[in-house]
């Protein structure tokens, strides 16, 4: 039962890097909605609403985590990341990461 139990965290924690990088095609399905505030392809035309393209993948997630979870607070983005599963996030933040857009040095 130990060796079962052993096994499965090893192979649990060789998938999870994975997933936690997200895939950026099935990001970009899911970027649809997006588009009506942050732009085709993550380049807002206004001022009003943040460039995603370009930007960095872990302050996607941070960010987007944010808006889930409540620390963050904006009516729009809350609704808009509400069925969000942790994939959904990983696969947004690959997506708008693999974009060329903002020259994030950091």
């Amino acid at each position: 039962m130990k060796l079962q139990t052993i096994l499965a965290a090893a192979l649990f924690s060789l998938a999870a890097p994975a997933f936690a990088a997200g895939d950026a095609e099935v990001g970009k399905k899911k970027a649809e909605p997006c588009k009506a505030c942050h732009g085709e392809n993550g380049m807002s035309a206004t001022g009003d609403f943040p460039i995603l393209a370009g930007q960095h993948k872990d302050y996607l997630i941070f960010v987007l985590g944010h808006y889930k979870n409540g620390k963050r607070k904006n009516p729009i983005m809350t609704g808009q990341v509400a069925n969000l599963t942790s994939r959904d996030i990983a696969d947004l933040a690959a997506y708008y990461s693999s974009l060329r857009g903002l020259d994030v040095k950091y």
